[in-house]
């Protein structure tokens, strides 16, 4: 078996043993995870393709057993296959069980504590409406309403009849999960969570929350409890060099 084989065999035994959990918050999931990993890089080949690799498309297929049954993911419109949930090499410091967030490349990472994260594709917010800093994830909702804040029903008078809260939905903005962080002890009004507009993904799209796919954001919530750090880079500061 080649290096290359060899070592996507390992990630998708990694992520294999996680989706078999899902539904169990692991409190220490970084740590837990820390015996799936090889020596050598886990990056994979520049050239390989993953939007066509039969794995990713059942990872990202339908979840028909969800409060909302969450349609399979289109491939097809992720920009780049470098955006799907896949085990890295990390090059930071941050301990095991951070989430690191990195808009300028468009990743968020949870750091394993072995040298390696979870990576996954997100999408970051426009000029203007992002957020960086260091914060507490503070709690966690599954299937969360959404309540616009006053500023944004300011610039967006359609959304007045949200002003109390949209129910949750497939449709919902904060998709199938949300994680609300919290700095200095208040909320930042700023989430990492779900959506099922898969093309904004790798993207510069949102009023500065961070959002990941569907699948993927459950995945993360599964993995991580409440109190976990967040660290949000600023976009001219990311973990590795900017992809050009």
């Amino acid at each position: 078996m080649s290096f290359l084989n060899a070592t996507a065999e390992k990630v998708r035994h990694c992520d294999k043993v996680s989706l078999s959990r899902r539904g169990f918050v692991i409190g220490s999931a970084a740590l837990a995870l820390a015996g799936c990993q090889t020596t050598n890089s886990l990056k994979p080949a520049k050239l390989a393709d993953l939007r066509q690799d039969p794995y990713y498309k059942t990872i990202y297929g339908p979840i028909p057993d969800e409060k909302f049954p969450i349609p399979a993911v289109n491939l097809a419109q992720i920009s780049d296959g470098k955006y799907l949930r896949q085990v890295v090499n990390y090059p930071g410091n941050e301990p095991g069980g951070s989430i690191v967030v990195d808009p300028g490349n468009r990743f968020l990472y949870l750091v394993r504590g072995d040298g390696t994260a979870m990576r996954y594709g997100v999408g970051v917010g426009r000029a203007g409406f992002g957020w960086n800093g260091d914060a507490v994830m503070q709690y966690k909702r599954q299937w969360p309403r959404w309540t616009p804040p006053a500023d944004m029903i300011a610039r967006q008078p359609e959304l007045e009849e949200f002003r109390n809260g949209m129910a949750p939905g497939i449709e919902n903005p904060l998709g199938a999960r949300a994680l609300y962080l919290f700095s200095d002890g208040k909320d930042t009004l700023y989430r990492l969570h779900g959506t099922n507009e898969h093309w904004s993904i790798g993207k510069n799209v949102s009023s500065g929350c961070i959002r990941l796919l569907n699948q993927d954001v459950i995945d993360l919530y599964n993995r991580v409890p409440n109190g976990s750090r967040v660290i949000v880079r600023p976009a001219d500061n990311p973990v590795e060099p900017l992809s050009v």
